[in-house]
């Protein structure tokens, strides 16, 4: 069998698609920044794979849609517990 090596921005977007991950959680799956994933996802991976650079954007654009929803959610439980 083949293994195929893929670069790290199609990494990067294949856990985000397959993980509906944000880029928090990418970065802190794989041990780098949030910056470096960000650009990697965003510029480097559209010249790379472009159709999976549209897919991770997808997954992207619905994460910040729902960004406000989570931030209720976690000030929601922060204040039930009063930490």
């Amino acid at each position: 069998m083949f293994k195929v090596f893929y670069s790290r921005p199609e990494n990067f977007a294949l856990y985000i698609v397959e993980n509906k991950a944000t880029i928090r959680q990418t970065a802190k799956h794989f041990n780098y920044s949030k910056s470096l994933v960000h650009n990697d996802v965003s510029n480097k991976l559209k010249l790379i794979n472009f159709n999976l650079y549209i897919e991770a954007k997808r997954v992207l654009d619905k994460n910040f849609k729902e960004r406000h929803i989570r931030g209720g959610e976690s000030t929601k439980s922060k204040f039930a517990t009063g930490k």
